[in-house]
């Protein structure tokens, strides 16, 4: 019997929270958030991208007598599952758009795979279409992958990639292949589509099933834990206050990190301040005051350069860089391409970000002066950095070399100021930019944009018109608020930071004892 579609269990209930597919059922009435449809647009687009590059019938030079058909189904259908094995049994060389199920220690569970791709000796392939990126160039490894337009047509190749692990694409694979064996349809192996549409990456299935297999026997939550993804949870409203009600531990510490204070029977709020352990004891009597950030020490200090200016970087997903924002003290500056990633566009923009902070940088020296610039946390940029010199140096005018730009990133004048943040303060929800900039006394112009919002507005920035206008207006507020919060941070460091209390555990004589 077909799994019901609004109680089986799919692949995105098995990654993360083990409360969200019980509060799903319970309540079905609860829309998606904005955050999550559009989430799905951009899949949706990424399906039709690949949909567009799949063959619908053999190339010259595959032989006129080589037997081909395709079938494309609806997965939105109510009965895409009846639908596939109906056009499964006509044997088609590539459907798309197929929904398996399948049941396992008494959970139904259903699967949408972009793609099947049959083999000569009449066995399928799942093919995954995702926004991840599935895998990355590598100099000595390699991974089999054919082109998505030869897909049902051609042979794998050897390519010099590795492939990256994402937990949710391993298990919707995993359960299309399992349907698939236990329909005695199964090939050993399936494929990934990521980022780079044009390539289809084959990975061994059966490596994924132990991994499955966990998950499923796992079992569900009967109460709420909070993890870092509730905030953008359409099931939050509902559990918070179960969380509050019970004055749960996760509040303070949430997921994994309170795991070892769970393990030694510490399960509320109030049990951890009790316990006095310290500075896990000192964050919880905080939140319980409402107080967002804690000094680690007395006396706070910020950097210092003569020259100062504050980076920030905006990427589309895993595809490349398209704005490279500085604020110099006075004045913001956008180095922004409307174009799409990955070619002279954004290369040609990133060299001219280049040119602009060398030159600063430049002029500060022959002026005798100190020059620094900044990021909050420099990760995204450091890589960005790289991967920019690693594809575009050579090709295109005025990009730095690998070795260049690891120079810089290398020097004293390439400064984090998370790390100086991380040293000298601790917060209740972290100290990420947007939770110590306002303490600091910055506020966003857009509230409401996040990391997650600017990847939407990027795409709707790239098509164009009125609304495009009004997204790449946003985009660029959003980036320069960015750099000016970096800067601002700054000098609240540099001041003290006098309006954050000390850190000390409860019942103590410290200042966050009082």
């Amino acid at each position: 019997m077909a799994a019901d579609r609004t109680s089986a269990v799919t692949p995105s209930d098995l990654v993360g929270c083990r409360f969200r597919y019980p509060q799903r059922r319970a309540h079905p009435e609860i829309e998606p958030l904005d955050s999550d449809k559009a989430r799905r647009a951009r899949l949706h687009l990424a399906r039709a991208e690949v949909l567009a590059l799949l063959p619908v019938r053999p190339a010259l030079g595959d032989g006129r007598r080589r037997a081909f058909s395709r079938i494309d189904l609806d997965a939105d259908a109510e009965d895409a599952d009846l639908a596939t094995l109906e056009a499964l049994a006509a044997e088609p060389t590539i459907l798309t758009g197929a929904v398996l199920t399948g049941r396992d220690n008494g959970t139904d569970w259903r699967v949408r795979m972009d793609a099947l791709i049959r083999t000569g000796e009449g066995t399928y392939r799942p093919v995954l279409v995702s926004n991840h990126r599935v895998a990355r160039p590598h100099e000595t490894r390699t991974t089999p992958m054919i082109p998505t337009h030869r897909l049902g047509l051609g042979k794998p190749v050897e390519a010099g990639y590795r492939l990256r692990h994402h937990v949710s694409d391993s298990h919707r694979l995993a359960m299309a292949a399992r349907a698939l064996v236990r329909m005695e349809l199964a090939d050993a192996k399936g494929a990934l589509i990521g980022q780079d549409r044009r390539r289809a990456f084959v990975v061994d299935t059966r490596a994924l099933q132990p991994a499955l297999d966990d998950t499923l026997a796992a079992g569900w939550s009967t109460r709420p834990r909070r993890l870092k993804e509730c905030a953008g949870c359409r099931f939050w409203d509902l559990c918070r206050p179960l969380l509050e009600e019970a004055d749960d531990i996760s509040l303070v510490l949430p997921g994994d990190r309170a795991r070892t204070f769970r393990e030694r029977g510490i399960e509320t709020v109030g049990a951890l301040i009790d316990a006095r352990l310290g500075e896990p004891s000192a964050l919880a009597a905080a939140w319980r005051a409402g107080v967002p950030v804690l000094r680690r020490t007395e006396h706070v200090m910020g950097p210092r350069a003569d020259v100062e200016i504050d980076v920030d970087m905006e990427a589309y997903l895993d595809q490349g860089a398209y704005l490279w924002g500085a604020f110099d003290g006075e004045d913001y500056h956008g180095f922004v391409t409307w174009s799409e990633v990955g070619g002279a566009a954004e290369a040609e923009n990133f060299a001219k970000f280049w040119d602009w902070l060398m030159q600063r940088r430049a002029q500060a020296h022959r002026a005798h002066q100190s020059f620094a610039a900044y990021c909050y946390s420099a990760h995204g940029e450091n890589h960005w950095l790289r991967a920019s010199a690693r594809r575009f140096a050579g090709r295109y005018k005025g990009v730095p070399s690998l070795a260049e730009v690891e120079e810089f990133i290398a020097s004293d004048e390439w400064v984090d100021v998370f790390s100086w943040v991380r040293r000298q303060l601790v917060g209740t929800a972290g100290i990420g930019l947007k939770v110590v900039a306002p303490q600091a006394g910055y506020h966003w112009s857009d509230d409401d944009v996040d990391g997650e919002e600017s990847v939407n507005a990027r795409r709707i920035a790239v098509a164009g018109g009125a609304e495009g206008e009004r997204a790449r207006a946003e985009l660029l507020r959003y980036n320069a608020d960015d750099t000016r919060a970096t800067a601002r941070v700054r000098h609240w460091l540099r001041e003290g930071a006098q309006n954050v209390p000390v850190l000390s555990v409860p019942g103590s004589a410290g200042p966050a004892g009082r």
